[in-house]
């Protein structure tokens, strides 16, 4: 990579951000399309800090820059434009730099779709699904079934009310999908049950002594079970799903398609794509390099 006077900058805000993949896979997937850009982590420590930065962003070359906790969801109010998907899910994650005005997108909703066809052969339509959790994460995740036309959807967690204010963005997109809110513990037990998928977009997982975010009794060899934490090597959810035959996928596929799909954005180009399979192959070897040093540790 060299950087001279023409070179454009992208990165990704967040806090904690030292552990991030995107850097690698992004910068891979830069020199692997011949794009003079460099994407860098941009730790920001608070939301007078994100302010700030966010209002630099405009006058500096930046292309485009991601979103990652805690601030998804604030990223929202401080752009220009925010696209439909986006709205929704009530998160930004992808934000397009145009002649100092700031374009927010979601493209993790359609990063899960993508890695879920691709890894798991799933595709939503007519199926029904859980997800757990309700961030920023489970309303992309949310948006993305409810587009790709799921018969049922079932958000759960630990405060029910988030969980209808999330159903309530969405009441008027809705075509035909049965929704509900469920709180998570025994009431949630017969939608996990009878789910074609489960979805954890939970911060359980991140650590390699977290608990599943559901008991793990609950899950059949007829599911797909996805995990939308990537640290850990083996979460308690997908272990557990896998004792029970069901099909597993962690989240790192999803991390490289919403941020290839980023790239897509900046780019503007129908002919070309991000190379995914570069990206993901900079993501994997920068996570073992992350494991090994925290001496196994997720």
């Amino acid at each position: 990579m060299q950087i001279d006077g023409r070179t454009k900058t992208a990165g990704v805000i967040g806090w904690p951000i030292e552990h991030s993949l995107s850097p690698a896979m992004h910068n891979a997937a830069y020199e692997s399309l011949e794009l003079n850009w460099v994407y860098v982590p941009l730790p920001v420590q608070d939301q007078g800090g994100l302010i700030r930065v966010v209002s630099a962003m405009r006058a500096l070359p930046f292309v485009g820059f991601n979103v990652t906790m805690p601030y998804k969801q604030a990223m929202l109010e401080l752009c220009d434009e925010v696209a439909m998907f986006a709205q929704m899910a009530g998160a930004v994650n992808t934000v397009h730099c145009v002649d100092g005005r700031l374009i927010g997108y979601n493209t993790d909703g359609r990063g899960l779709l993508e890695s879920l066809a691709e890894e798991t052969g799933f595709t939503p339509e007519g199926r029904r699904v859980v997800i757990v959790g309700t961030g920023g994460a489970a309303g992309a995740a949310m948006v993305g079934f409810i587009l790709g036309k799921a018969s049922h959807l079932t958000i759960t967690g630990r405060d029910v009310d988030k969980a209808d204010q999330m159903l309530a963005r969405v009441q008027d997109y809705l075509r035909g999908v049965q929704v509900h809110a469920v709180a998570l513990g025994p009431d949630a037990e017969e939608s996990v049950r009878s789910a074609d998928l489960i979805v954890n977009a939970t911060s359980l997982g991140m650590k390699s002594d977290d608990l599943s975010p559901i008991p793990v009794e609950w899950l059949s060899a007829n599911q797909v079970v996805c995990d939308m934490t990537y640290v850990c090597a083996d979460t308690a959810l997908l272990c557990g799903a896998r004792a029970a035959g069901a099909k597993t996928m962690s989240g790192l596929g999803m991390l490289v398609a919403q941020g290839a799909l980023a790239i897509d954005i900046w780019m503007e180009s129908a002919q070309v794509r991000a190379p995914r399979d570069v990206m993901r192959s900079a993501a994997e070897k920068t996570l073992e390099g992350i494991r090994i040093g925290e001496g196994g540790r997720g």
